[in-house]
């Protein structure tokens, strides 16, 4: 691992709910009161949309040197986004491994940024870069990701995503629990939030849910609804579709 704590430097006078948002997402009023503790090189945000995972995930990138837009250290800003207030705040306690890279110039930081909407725009952008065999515009989305994760996406270096899981089937999520591991147990550091009861499942990764509540696979909220809509999808689909 090379981050142990995530915290936010707030300027005295401000970061409370009546200075508007970011501070009106409960996640983030925790990270700014409490800061996020990391125990395992692969952590993953789990909450429903407007839970702020995704909020949080941007943030954790771009204080860390990533693309805010998606991509990596060495291309920031270079797509269209401007800087946030949490980015620009958010500050990380190393561990030893990681300190150079923390603390040192950017041009130490290794990384990705990994936006599900930006995903093949910045792996096009970075082609040259990442060294890639193949563009990924000779591919689907899926395959393209995959493939950038196999070829790039092995040196130590903190990795955040969001939503990775949208573009990939079944089988191509399986390949990725075993990418994240294998990259994990290398040194590197994953940060992900996500939808997916199948990458939630990933044996020895740390799950913090609406906000910062630690939690067991088996005690996820949609691991359990994952589980009774495929036993019975007729006891969710009443209340959805008309007649």
């Amino acid at each position: 691992m090379l981050i142990e704590r995530a915290y936010v430097d707030v300027p005295q006078g401000t970061g409370t709910a009546e200075d508007g948002w970011p501070w009106t997402v409960p996640c983030v009023r925790q990270l700014a009161e409490e800061g996020l503790a990391f125990r395992a090189p692969v952590t993953f945000l789990v909450g429903e949309n407007g839970s702020g995972k995704s909020t949080l995930a941007e943030a954790l990138a771009e204080g860390f040197g990533l693309d805010p837009y998606g991509g990596s250290a060495g291309y920031k800003y270079a797509g269209p986004r401007e800087a946030s207030l949490l980015g620009g705040l958010m500050r990380f306690d190393p561990t030893r491994e990681g300190r150079q890279m923390v603390r040192g110039p950017r041009v130490r930081r290794r990384g990705f940024f990994l936006r599900a909407e930006t995903a093949m725009e910045a792996l096009n952008r970075e082609r040259s870069a990442l060294k890639l065999s193949q563009s990924p515009d000779d591919m689907s989305h899926g395959e393209g990701f995959l493939m950038a994760f196999r070829e790039r996406f092995a040196q130590r270096g903190v990795y955040v995503m969001d939503e990775p899981e949208a573009a990939l089937s079944f089988s191509s999520c399986l390949e990725l629990v075993g990418l994240m591991d294998e990259l994990g147990s290398g040194g590197a550091q994953i940060i992900c939030a996500t939808h997916s009861p199948l990458l939630t499942a990933l044996p020895g990764a740390e799950i913090v849910e609406h906000g910062m509540r630690r939690v067991e696979w088996a005690e996820l909220g949609l691991v359990d609804h994952w589980r009774r809509y495929l036993n019975d999808p007729r006891a969710y689909l009443r209340h959805v579709l008309a007649g």
